[in-house]
């Protein structure tokens, strides 16, 4: 699996203003966990570097009553410099700027 398809499949959720989980995108993607962790955050650095809302904001916990993202997405945004004291406002800024983007 290649991480063109990763985000050809983030492309679509973003323009259909949609989320999924990590479980259903790795499922989807014929992924393991890990595998699927690992393209994220490189797709995070990726974004970062150009200045993009994170793609992988995405993705929400399965469990999560407000539809968050597991723990490590807030773990890499901060490492790469964003201010995550407030992880829902974060999440749903990341999401709608990426409902923004072309």
């Amino acid at each position: 699996m290649n991480s063109a398809s990763l985000e050809s499949r983030l492309a679509a959720l973003a323009a259909a203003g949609e989320t999924i989980t990590y479980g259903d995108l790795a499922r989807d993607l014929g992924l393991r966990m890990a595998e699927l962790t690992a393209q994220l955050e490189t797709l995070m650095e990726e974004d970062a570097a150009q200045g993009r809302p994170f793609r992988a904001a995405l993705l929400r916990q399965r469990l999560s009553p407000h539809q968050l993202p597991a723990p490590g997405f807030f773990q890499k945004a901060a490492e790469l410099g964003h201010d995550i004291q407030d992880p829902a406002a974060f999440t749903a800024d990341q999401r709608r700027r990426l409902s923004k983007t072309p």
